[in-house]
């Protein structure tokens, strides 16, 4: 808890981030130990986020009765990517709203943990808050007076001249009243303009190139049921675009999708119920959530924040990032290159773990963009959080190095990565340099053989037959074809 919400509430640089993870890896136990006591977050801030995390569970009782608890990712509903501005479901409401619902619900035991219980407004009883309560406010609420063309710290809209009066806000005492801040916050309070819901209602769509198999019919279905791809980023300020900027990529399917675009960029990713496809997203993303997906192989390029994968089964994740957390998954491998411990959390089977195998040639300059480096990567020490978790029968294991291979991303770009970033852990490097004398040996042994010209052809023939007959039989050649067709794989 304590280093998410470092990661969200305090703005560190991407410099002092590499710099961070590489005086850790370096530092023994005990210096980690006292540099790890000497960071710190705002008291206010943490304060407020562990009272979100707080009601996280769900409590039955509690939401038949009151219906507010903070939605979970398991209550979430199937996304309504029709443009509607209600969910298929009717009992089931989109996050934004709840989230909404709950701070209207909650604020006023929001604002007695920020109260400091000493304090008093002008009236008798009247409990106020101090500047900085109301600036922690801002962790979790930002507000606007220009219908959402720019937007401002909550603080300095309660402290407008126009608004004081209702704010609550005394400028003799330099405090808000808790009562007339808590009423107009209630009054004032309206959905997320740049949430998912809202996006999903009045966001652009995007015609990214999607390529299909060179079946008919295949290619047929899928131009019928085309996965749909929607952004925000016409709407959201530039100077806000950090966090508020989405992309929503719902229902792709046995297609293929690359992209390394400013609009892509910076980005806050969400990827639910795609299927049978390949996404390669090669950009410095904000942060990356995966729900639902299956048969589905993901690679994304640096992500500054959190990688969130729920729910889904037969998905291969690819990625570099701050943070990765897996909940109720199964048979999913991952890739990671992080400097944080994987987050295993209850529901999950058949996970397993490997080093980071692939790279593309912005790849280093996108990672220095998002503050992640090689010099740490913790990829194979995995944090396991629920009851379900046994030291002897695990739902994790390192990928056995005779499965490995390295991932060929086989799109050209400009830029300096020629190589994975911090190389291969050893048992990984020999088990690639073992397969390559094995291809060494066998190619050896075809050209010793003494075959004739004829020979020669019938075994190349046959080969390639086989090679085709896998390929067709492993799921491969679909994904070969859909490389193949024009523009798929436009930057």
């Amino acid at each position: 808890y304590f280093s998410t919400c470092h990661l969200l509430s305090e703005n560190t640089s991407a410099v002092e981030r590499l710099e961070w993870d590489h005086r850790i890896s370096e530092a023994t136990d005990l210096i980690k130990d006292g540099m790890k006591n000497k960071v710190r977050v705002g008291t206010l801030k943490f304060v407020l986020f562990l009272y979100i995390q707080q009601l996280n569970k769900v409590s039955l009782k509690a939401s038949l009765v009151a219906g507010d608890e903070w939605p979970t990712r398991s209550s979430s509903p199937d996304l309504d990517t029709s443009g509607r501005n209600t969910p298929r479901n009717s009992n089931k409401v989109l996050d934004d709203h709840s989230h909404m619902v709950f701070i209207q619900n909650n604020i006023h035991e929001i604002l007695e943990l920020l109260l400091e219980h000493d304090t008093y407004g002008s009236s008798q009883g009247d409990l106020s808050l101090t500047l900085e309560a109301v600036e922690a406010l801002g962790f979790i609420l930002a507000g606007s007076v220009d219908r959402c063309k720019t937007m401002l710290p909550i603080q300095d809209i309660a402290m407008l001249q126009t608004l004081q009066h209702r704010s609550g806000y005394s400028k003799l005492m330099k405090s808000f009243s808790l009562r007339l801040l808590q009423n107009w916050i209630k009054d004032s309070l309206v959905q997320n303009p740049f949430g998912i819901s809202a996006c999903i209602a009045s966001g652009r769509r995007l015609s990214w190139p999607m390529g299909a198999g060179d079946d008919s019919k295949e290619v047929k279905e899928s131009s019928n049921k085309r996965g749909r791809i929607a952004t925000n980023a016409h709407v959201v300020p530039k100077e806000h675009m950090k966090g508020n900027k989405i992309i929503i990529m719902s229902q792709v399917g046995k297609q293929t999708i690359s992209r390394s675009s400013s609009t892509l960029e910076n980005s806050s990713v969400k990827i639910h119920r795609c299927h049978s496809a390949f996404l390669y997203l090669l950009a410095p993303l904000r942060s990356v959530t995966i729900e639902k997906c299956h048969n589905t192989t993901v690679i994304l390029g640096p992500v500054e924040t959190h990688v969130y994968l729920s729910h889904c089964e037969s998905v291969t994740l690819i990625a570099c990032t701050r943070m990765v957390t897996v909940s109720s998954c199964t048979l999913c491998n991952l890739y990671l290159l992080t400097p944080n411990p994987p987050v295993v959390l209850s529901g999950n089977d058949s996970i397993r773990l490997a080093p980071y195998h692939t790279y593309y040639p912005k790849l280093e300059e996108h990672m220095a963009e998002v503050g992640i480096g090689a010099a740490m990567n913790m990829w194979d020490h995995p944090l396991c959080i629920g009851p379900d978790h046994k030291e002897d029968a695990p739902v994790w294991e390192l990928l056995p190095p005779s499965d490995f291979f390295t991932f060929n991303i086989p799109f050209e770009m400009e830029g300096a990565t020629k190589e994975i970033p911090g190389g291969l852990p050893s048992k990984y490097h020999r088990a690639i340099a073992h397969r390559s004398r094995q291809i060494d040996s066998w190619q050896k042994t075809v050209k010793e053989a003494g075959l004739s010209r004829e020979q020669r052809k019938q075994f190349q023939a046959l080969v390639e037959s086989q090679f085709h007959l896998w390929l067709s039989e492993s799921g491969h050649k679909r994904e070969l074809d859909n490389l193949a067709v024009p523009q798929a794989a436009k930057h």
